[in-house]
């Protein structure tokens, strides 16, 4: 079996990391290889270049570049996939024109949140257009599957899956400490891109709450994104020592090793791989409900589920967990059982295995 997977970058973000996860543990299975298509040279998951799989680059000179339909026609011609498996809107859209006239299966996994898209969105028109033509949908998260409306007949939930090989060799708590100058007692923290998705503001105001109260703990963000400095705008200059933005970071897992709390503010998501690590890591979680959220984080046991833009009752969670250090711990532990009974790699792998098998069964 061969399968073309077909991305538009490989910039950080949750559906890359899952894509590049995949790949490495695909490698290991006999009887499946691999191709990768590429349509940017923007490569944040430099470990792509390593896996020895044949890497193609399709670059579009503007954004909707009309001729990337006749370079992937070409391209799937000559390389002769049994399965086309997409990863985000752009890409199903040229792959949808091209597999029927191939005749190649077609395993479209565009939906990577939990929004409900307009109708007159962009994506909301992608998903139109596309699903119908897909053998399978594929989201991560039950959320996501009823949000665009997939017909339930094609839709597959398979949600993300965590490698714990990442976090074997992680750098000294002490190390990170000290490269950050981060003295206090307690570390909160969140890591998540500076987009309109995120609701960094609701963390921020968070913070300056606790801050009001307490000195023994620093507040820290992990990533970047347009919206990066309006974010650090927002912090009154008395909190700028205790409200830390340490841009974007290869060894996140060794930056959220030093947290006592892992937050993640959000206004719609799949399945968060930064939920995933703060869990993986035996991090209790606080985290806006809605969406893929509810389904991997558990009230009251991995952590709090709070509502959303409401810093008052995140402030309040976050710092019952600062005062109840067993419970954070307890907590925390339940959070990595869950990651490793419910959400690991292979698990994720050998789903991904049998949808493979069933599409290829389809005539």
């Amino acid at each position: 079996m061969k399968v073309l997977f077909l991305i538009d970058a490989l910039a950080a973000g949750g559906k890359e990391r899952r894509c590049v996860e995949l790949l490495k543990e695909l490698r290991h299975h006999d009887g499946i290889s691999c191709d990768v298509v590429v349509m940017s040279r923007d490569i944040h998951y430099q470990e792509i270049f390593d896996l020895g799989l044949p890497l193609h680059f399709l670059l579009r000179k503007t954004r909707r570049d009309p001729r990337i339909f006749i370079k992937l026609f070409r391209l799937c011609k000559r390389l002769q996939p049994d399965i086309v498996h997409t990863w985000d809107g752009m890409t199903s859209f040229y792959a949808a024109a091209i597999s029927p006239l191939l005749g190649l299966k077609l395993v479209n996994g565009m939906v990577t949140d939990a929004k409900h898209h307009k109708w007159y969105s962009k994506v909301y028109w992608m998903s139109r257009i596309t699903f119908p033509i897909s053998t399978r949908v594929v989201g991560n998260s039950n959320a996501g599957l009823q949000a665009f409306h997939v017909p339930p007949q094609k839709g597959v939930v398979i949600h993300n899956g965590f490698d714990f090989g990442r976090i074997e060799s992680l750098q000294s708590t002490e190390e990170i400490r000290s490269r950050f100058r981060i003295q206090n007692e307690y570390v909160v923290g969140m890591v998540a891109s500076f987009t309109e998705r995120k609701d960094y503001p609701t963390f921020l105001r968070a913070a300056e709450q606790i801050l009001s109260k307490r000195n023994d703990v620093v507040f820290v963000t992990v990533g970047d994104g347009d919206d990066l400095e309006m974010m650090r705008q927002m912090v009154a200059r008395n909190n700028r020592n205790r409200i830390l933005f340490l841009g974007k970071h290869q060894s996140v897992e060794s930056i959220i090793n030093i947290f006592h709390i892992g937050v993640l503010a959000t206004f719609t998501e799949g399945i968060s791989n930064s939920l995933m690590e703060y869990m993986a890591l035996g991090k209790p979680v606080v985290a806006t409900t809605g969406g893929g959220t509810n389904e991997l984080v558990v009230d009251g046991s991995t952590g709090f589920l709070v509502k959303q833009q409401d810093p008052l009752e995140m402030a309040e969670k976050i710092e019952y967990l600062l005062d109840n250090p067993e419970r954070a711990r307890t907590m925390g532990v339940a959070g990595k059982a869950r990651i490793r009974d419910e959400f690991s790699i292979e698990k994720m792998t050998s789903n991904f295995l049998t949808l493979y098998d069933e599409v290829m069964k389809k005539h």
